[in-house]
């Protein structure tokens, strides 16, 4: 088999720009604010689709279910779960995201949600970018309540400046933001919940606010939470995970040739963050996903002349 390809799908969101056009690439669909690229999705509401090879036109939750051994390999057949696990998102932050949470397992079901826990990769960002993530030491859940009625919470919330090639791990619970000049590639479990809890006080696409999750969201923040670290790529580039998705952060120098990326009983999702690769007979670009099926073969990654980084992601 060859590497596999998935027809992108785009969301338009408030926050949203035209950065997945000018730095990556990609061909939107028209002239509207586009802030997520769906690359990896297997939800009953969007799905990937093959683009092109002999499985064109397959859903992503076709190969799940209807060629798990060929595509996604042994290790995976006996998996409970009716929807591929992963989903895998471009994101581009013109402006500040929503103040959210993801519900964790313990208030998801109460609530009529899934679990979410993701990871943020900064493939591009503006030299001010900022993240949000995690409470200021001492904070309350009484100090938070108050903020809220008083019009705003962006001083309570922990703020790390923004580098390109840095990774964060937000495990549910965890209130979160992405700031303005951002492009980000998130890794995340197959869930759609976010609970927005503050908005910047701004009007959505349509001119009405946005609607708010207020108290939902408190439900879910973990008020524990204080000042989070950044993630520092460990041995042979593996970031730190969750039980849920593994990410790698790699690179080669120009003219360097990757390890064979052939996994006989196990795929994995390559990404690619700077430089270009030649993979087979292609050549990938920043902003290019590919799955390598379980059934690919021997294959390495060539670097172009710029050298390559990529993200290499599977599950555990």
């Amino acid at each position: 088999m060859i590497p596999l390809r998935f027809q992108p799908i785009y969301q338009t969101r408030v926050w949203g720009g035209r950065m997945m056009e000018t730095e990556l690439g990609h061909k939107l669909p028209d002239d509207k604010p586009y802030g997520e690229s769906w690359e990896i999705c297997d939800r009953k509401e969007a799905q990937s689709i093959v683009a092109d090879g002999r499985l064109k036109g397959k859903t992503l939750h076709q190969l799940w279910t209807e060629h798990r051994a060929e595509v996604f390999g042994a290790q995976h057949k006996d998996n409970p779960a009716p929807r591929f696990p992963v989903l895998v998102k471009i994101l581009d932050c013109r402006d500040k995201l929503s103040v959210q949470v993801h519900p964790p397992s313990h208030a998801a079901k109460k609530l009529n949600a899934e679990p979410k826990t993701e990871m943020w990769f900064v493939a591009r960002a503006d030299a001010d970018a900022k993240l949000y993530a995690g409470l200021r030491k001492g904070v309350t859940r009484f100090d938070f309540e108050q903020a809220l009625l008083q019009g705003g919470v962006e001083d309570l919330l922990h703020v790390i400046p923004a580098q390109e090639g840095e990774a964060l791990l937000l495990p549910s619970g965890r209130i979160h933001a992405l700031g303005a000049g951002l492009v980000i590639y998130e890794i995340q479990q197959n869930s759609d919940s976010t609970f927005r809890v503050y908005d910047w006080n701004r009007p959505g696409l349509d001119g009405k606010p946005r609607e708010l999750h207020v108290a939902q969201s408190l439900e879910c923040i973990n008020f524990q939470d204080f000042e989070p670290d950044l993630q520092q790529p460990g041995r042979n580039g593996l970031l730190p995970g969750c039980p849920h998705f593994m990410v790698r952060h790699l690179t080669l120098k120009p003219g360097e040739h990757s390890k064979s990326l052939a996994k006989p009983d196990d795929f994995s999702v390559i990404a690619i963050v700077r430089g270009s690769a030649k993979l087979i007979e292609e050549t990938l670009k920043p902003g290019d996903f590919r799955l390598l099926p379980s059934t690919l073969g021997d294959a390495t990654l060539a670097a172009g002349d710029e050298g390559l980084e990529w993200l290499e992601i599977a599950m555990p």
